[in-house]
């Protein structure tokens, strides 16, 4: 077990500094000159070749290509992403500080709307299957899924929002300001986990088990909760561990629909000001999440599946 954790975490580092090689040339392929961009957010009267040679000076880029992103790599491992092109005084991390607990409070609160609701609905989803109510939450699965997040915010605001009153349209002061963009961030998932757990549990209900506990006479209740769910929820967990990184970088529409102040519209108002070093340091966080978060729960599942030890045994 201890060689396989080794392993994996070692087949994570050459994965990090791909991710970051290629954020550093993509952002890096953008037409624009980072320093006349600089230059005319400071709002210099007049950009002139000698005061972009300058600005080029000062960020670094008028270095070789290379030397440019292996201080860069450096530079990101003791935590030094650079300064802000909108206002040089505040850093890229102190922004980063700034905005990252309010995106991960409404990641969290997601990951409960996620949890809380997909789990039971798909439970009695499969226990009721093609009873009306496994009907209406199959057809409102394909519909949530289809629709984009944006859409259902905006769909959630004029309904909750305007025409009934009952919850804030956007904003941050309160829990209430809270709950209709994080349930708009988790309504994908739910549907998903929803298709997921119905059909794995539609599966187990076929094993060898669950007969055999019929014929003992163990309570119906019992063989569906303690067994075939339990059995259901195995992989589900880990998808939904998993998908957690999915729902910190999902909430970048969501929080500008909302007007959320977290790392999405941090990052969105960097893109309309091409303030480079922000864009640049929030791809190479999500993609980071993705990678640690994987490796993770990809060993999680390596320690409690002895079927996974087993074939790697082999």
């Amino acid at each position: 077990m201890r060689a396989y954790i080794i392993k994996r975490t070692l087949t994570a580092i050459p994965l990090l500094l791909a991710i970051s090689f290629v954020c550093f040339v993509f952002i890096n392929l953008i037409p624009s000159d980072p320093a006349e961009v600089a230059l005319r957010i400071r709002q210099t009267p007049v950009v002139t070749p000698e005061a972009i040679a300058q600005v080029r000076a000062e960020l670094g880029l008028d270095q070789p290509y290379l030397i440019r992103y292996m201080n860069w790599v450096i530079a990101c491992l003791q935590l030094d992403f650079g300064v802000s092109y909108i206002n040089p005084a505040r850093t890229v991390l102190g922004e980063f500080q700034r905005c990252l607990p309010a995106t991960l409070l409404l990641a969290l609160t997601s990951l409960v709307f996620v949890v809380g609701l997909s789990i039971p609905i798909g439970f009695f989803c499969a226990v009721y299957k093609g009873g009306w109510f496994d009907k209406i939450m199959r057809a409102l699965v394909f519909l949530t899924t289809s629709m984009p997040a944006y859409w259902i915010g905006l769909l959630l605001i004029w309904v909750i929002s305007i025409k009934l009153d009952l919850l804030p349209t956007s904003g941050s002061e309160s829990w209430q300001h809270l709950i209709l963009p994080a349930f708009t961030v988790s309504l994908t998932y739910i549907s998903t986990y929803i298709r997921l757990i119905r059909n794995n549990m539609l599966e187990n209900m076929k094993e060898d088990y669950v007969t055999y506990a019929t014929v003992r006479g163990i309570r119906q209740r019992t063989i569906l909760t303690k067994h075939i769910l339990k059995n259901s929820l195995h992989t589900c967990i880990i998808a939904i561990g998993m998908s957690i990184p999915q729902l910190i970088a999902g909430t970048i529409v969501v929080e500008n629909v909302f007007a959320w102040p977290g790392l999405g519209q941090l990052c969105i108002s960097s893109i309309f000001n091409r303030d480079y070093p922000i864009i640049q340091t929030y791809v190479l966080f999500v993609g980071f999440l993705f990678v640690i978060f994987n490796l993770l729960f990809d060993i999680i599942q390596y320690i409690v599946d002895p079927r996974l030890r087993e074939e790697r045994a082999q």
